[in-house]
C-alpha cells in the first residue's frame, strides 16, 4: 500500500492540485503526516504541516458544538421556535410546491425550532435541484454558495433579506444543505449578545489549543496562509497556463480581513492539526485535554447520530451519497464504501477539505487542499484519501 505521502502526491505530480496536507491519527497518536506540493500555483513556498486554509463547510461541525452548549446550559432548547431570537423567521412562508414560483406560497404549518436548524431540517437551502425557482433569490441576495466573505452583508441585513425569501418545504419536512448553519451561527450571536467568532474563540478555540482557526488570517499568518483556486477555463486572465489553475483568492485577498458575516456555514480557517484537536474532544465525549467538558456525552452523541429518515437520506442523494446527517456533519450508517464505517462522522468543505472522526476505530482523518468543488460530488483526491484513511 502506498503511503500517505504518494497518495497525496498523485494529484500534485498530475497537476489538479497545487498542494495538499493530510493527517492521519488514532487516540492520542498521529500516524501519519503529510504536506506536498506548494502553498500556490508559482510554486513560492512548499506546503507544511501548519500550512492555514480556508476549511468552508468543516466549519458546521463546530458551530453545531456552539449551539448544543448552549442547550446544555438551558439557554436554548431544541423544540424551542427559533423566532423568539429570529424574529425574521417567526412567521415564514413556503412555497406551495418545490417548483412553485417563489410569489406563490402558503404559511408555515409549525414554527422553526432549534432542532430543525441543527439537523439542517428548517426548509431553507439546497435540494438535490439547483433548478428550482426559490434558489434563486438563495445565491442573488444572500450570496449562498462558494464562500465569498467580501460579498456578503452583516448579519441583521441578511436575515432582513432572508425574511422576504420563502421556504422550499414546511419545517422539519426534509433536509436542505447549508443555509441552515449560517442560521445556527446567527442564533448563537443573538442569544448570547456575543459576536460568533468571540464565542467560538472563548468556547471552543482557545480551550482545546486551536491556535489558527479563526474567521479571518491576521497579518502574521499570512505568510502560512494558502492560495485557493478553481479548476480554470481553457482562457481567462486568472488561470495560470502551466497548471490550469484559476486563482479565486489570493493568500492576502478576501480572507485576510474580518468578514462582516460570519459563516458558521462556512467562513472559518485553519489547520489539520486545529481540527484534529476538535476531533478528538469529540472522540473524548466533549472533553478537552485539560480535562474541560466542553459537551457531554449525549451532546457528541446526538451531533454524531443520523438525524435522518431513509427517504430524506435518499432525496439527499447528490449530497450525502447514502450518508445520513447528524448536527453539521454526515454519519455513515451503511457500509456503502470501501471507506464506510457505520458512525463515522464529519465532513468536506467546498474548498477541497475533509475530515471525520470513526468512534468505533479512535481515529481522526484530515485532508486539505486548495482546490474548490465542482460540485456536490466528491473529487478523487478525497476519495483516495478517504480509501488510503481506512486501510492505513
Amino acid at each position: 500500500m502506498a503511503d500517505l505521502r504518494r497518495t497525496l502526491e498523485t494529484h500534485v505530480n498530475n497537476g489538479s492540485v497545487a498542494g495538499a496536507v493530510g493527517l492521519v491519527a488514532r487516540g492520542d497518536r498521529v500516524e501519519e503526516v503529510a504536506a506536498v506540493g506548494s502553498v500556490d500555483a508559482e510554486g513560492t513556498a512548499p506546503m507544511a504541516r501548519d500550512s492555514i486554509f480556508r476549511i468552508a463547510s468543516l466549519t458546521k461541525p463546530v458551530t453545531a458544538a456552539a449551539v448544543m452548549m448552549l442547550v446544555e446550559e438551558g439557554r436554548i432548547a431544541l423544540d424551542d421556535p427559533v423566532g423568539e431570537w429570529l424574529p425574521e423567521l417567526a412567521s415564514p412562508s413556503v412555497v406551495r410546491a418545490p417548483d412553485s414560483p417563489v410569489d406563490d406560497v402558503v404559511p408555515a404549518v409549525r414554527p422553526i425550532t432549534v432542532f430543525h436548524l441543527l439537523a439542517s431540517r428548517a426548509g431553507y437551502g439546497f435540494p438535490s435541484d439547483f433548478s428550482l425557482p426559490a434558489l434563486a433569490p438563495l445565491f442573488s441576495e444572500l450570496k449562498q454558495g462558494p464562500p465569498q466573505p467580501r460579498a456578503v452583508p452583516a448579519p441583521d441585513a441578511w436575515m432582513a433579506a432572508l425574511s422576504h425569501i420563502p421556504l422550499l418545504h414546511q419545517p422539519g419536512d426534509g433536509w436542505l444543505y447549508n443555509l441552515s448553519s449560517d442560521l445556527q451561527g446567527v442564533l448563537i450571536s443573538r442569544v448570547t449578545g456575543v459576536p460568533l467568532p468571540d464565542y467560538l474563540a472563548e468556547r471552543i478555540f482557545e480551550p482545546l489549543g486551536m491556535t489558527d482557526t479563526a474567521f479571518f488570517v491576521p497579518p502574521g499568518k499570512l505568510d502560512r496562509f494558502t492560495s485557493y483556486y478553481a479548476a480554470g477555463p481553457e482562457a481567462g486572465p486568472e488561470r495560470d497556463p502551466e497548471t490550469g489553475l484559476e486563482l479565486l483568492d489570493a493568500a492576502r485577498g478576501q480572507w485576510s480581513t474580518p468578514p462582516a458575516f460570519p459563516s458558521g456555514a462556512g467562513g472559518l480557517v485553519g489547520t489539520v492539526d486545529d481540527w484534529l484537536a476538535f476531533g478528538r474532544m469529540l472522540l473524548a465525549e466533549g472533553t478537552a485535554p485539560d480535562g474541560q467538558q466542553l459537551l457531554t456525552p449525549d451532546a457528541v452523541r446526538q451531533m454524531t447520530t443520523n438525524q435522518l429518515t431513509t427517504r430524506e437520506r435518499e432525496s439527499a442523494g447528490l449530497f450525502l451519497e447514502g450518508m445520513g446527517w447528524g448536527f453539521g456533519g454526515a454519519v455513515d450508517v451503511e457500509a456503502v464504501e470501501p471507506w464506510s464505517v457505520p458512525g463515522r462522522y464529519g465532513w468536506v468543505g467546498g474548498t477541497g477539505t475533509t475530515a471525520h472522526i470513526t468512534p468505533s476505530t479512535g481515529a481522526v482523518t484530515v485532508m486539505y487542499s486548495q482546490l474548490q468543488l465542482g460540485g456536490p460530488s466528491f473529487p478523487e483526491l478525497m476519495r483516495d484519501f478517504w480509501r488510503y484513511a481506512a486501510g492505513a
